[in-house]
Order: structure tokens, then sequence, then C-alpha cells
């Protein structure tokens, strides 16, 4: 599966709205090492992005 697939599958994951069944073609296609690598990346990005948000308010 694309890099895509794997990241769009994280992002509903973090949403927690997806559909029995995409999950189960997601499950069989996608590589558990892909999936933790990719969630890992998406939560460091969104706590930077959280700190740069503080950062800005507390600045202002």
């Amino acid at each position: 599966m694309s890099a895509l697939h794997t990241i769009k599958a994280v992002l509903w994951a973090f949403l927690g709205i997806r559909k029995r069944s995409g999950y189960e073609q997601d499950l069989a296609k996608l590589s558990p090492f892909h999936i933790i690598a990719v969630a890992l990346t998406l939560v460091i990005l969104f706590v930077i992005g959280l700190i740069v948000l503080v950062n800005w308010v507390v600045k202002n």
C-alpha cells in the first residue's frame, strides 16, 4: 500500500470515525510497522503544532 493510504488510515483512527469494513481492509493490507511510524510522526507534529500555537498566543 502507499504511504498516503497509511496516513489516511491513521488520520481516520485519530478522529475515531471509521467504518468497520474500512478498518478490516486496512488491517489486512497495511503493515503494523508503517502504521506505528506514521502515527508517531503525526503525534510529534501535533504536539509541536500545539507548542507553536501556545507560544504564539502567549506572545500576543
